[in-house]
């Protein structure tokens, strides 16, 4: 990855490693790192870029040659050249055994930023797709952002550290704000951005989906009807708030029964269900498979 190691602890999040961000790697140890791609790069020194895992930072990948192919979440992504891939916190991937990796990766940690800085960029924006593929003149604007970036990253002679950190801020900043341009041009993700309900909906249910699967709940705590609530989850969407969350959570037990080894009981209690004929039911309700059998398709 970065032209760095990157490497760090580990911990996990219901059975699925996840990796830190590698502070103690960066420059000055500040919560972004920026380089070349290259070949043998890990995030951990026992997890091959080609086993699933987690991270908890951002990845964002310029890519310089391609084809390369890469699952996010059950989709795999082929990026060419000029493409980027931005990968969120969280999201479950691995890279590929057979691609080989050009161009410039991005890393961040949550937290680097002000927070003002992170709504306006949508750095949570999970509804949005991973690969983007921008024309010649919105990739020549990523380019120079992105290559401005790295000047002042590896620019450690310059300035103070407390000075060097605030212009890579800025400069990061600078870079996010196109690239959230990019990933927001479409008319149906500019119209999701400005639906300030269906936002607020989207990120709690984020939160809470493993203990709350209730419309009436996230409508209560989030001071609205449940009314207002289906008219803008359906207008942002085409879905029902209910759909929504059991999407997500369908989502989630599809990770952990695909990329861990948890028993099934378990798997459904981590996502809500206690009782593991509940869980079945209603995996097998979305999906026409029972969860073992989901799992057995996958091995």
């Amino acid at each position: 990855m970065a032209d760095r190691s990157i490497q760090g602890g580990d911990g996990e999040v219901d059975g699925i490693r996840t990796f830190p961000f590698p502070v103690e790697l960066s420059v000055r140890g500040i919560g972004m790192q920026v380089g070349p791609m290259g070949t043998d790069r890990t995030w951990h020194a026992d997890a091959p870029l080609h086993r699933v895992h987690r991270i908890d930072f951002h990845v964002v990948m310029l890519f310089d040659a391609g084809p390369v192919r890469h699952m996010i979440d059950f989709a795999e992504y082929e990026a060419n050249a000029g493409d980027l891939l931005w990968i969120r916190p969280g999201q479950v991937h691995r890279f590929s055994r057979t691609s080989e990796y050009r161009g410039t990766v991005l890393t961040m940690q949550p937290g680097f930023l002000p927070r003002a800085t992170v709504e306006a960029t949508g750095l949570y924006r999970y509804d949005l797709p991973p690969l983007l593929s921008p024309d010649a003149s919105r990739l020549a604007g990523l380019r120079s952002a992105l290559a401005q970036l790295a000047r002042e990253y590896e620019d450690t002679e310059s300035l103070p550290p407390s000075l060097h950190t605030a212009v890579l801020r800025h400069s990061l900043t600078a870079f996010l704000i196109r690239l959230a341009h990019l990933a927001a041009s479409s008319a149906e993700a500019a119209r999701l951005q400005s639906d300030t309900t269906f936002t607020r909906f989207r990120d709690a249910v984020e939160k809470g989906f493993a203990t709350n699967h209730s419309v009436s709940g996230y409508a209560d705590s989030l001071g609205y009807s449940r009314r207002t609530l289906v008219r803008a989850v359906r207008a942002a969407t085409g879905e029902t708030p209910k759909g929504f969350i059991d999407k997500r959570v369908i989502l989630e037990a599809k990770r952990l029964l695909a990329h861990t080894d948890m028993p099934i009981g378990r798997v459904g209690a981590a996502i809500g269900f206690p009782d593991a004929a509940n869980f079945s039911k209603f995996f097998q309700h979305h999906t026409e498979l029972t969860p073992a059998a989901f799992r057995a398709e996958l091995r």
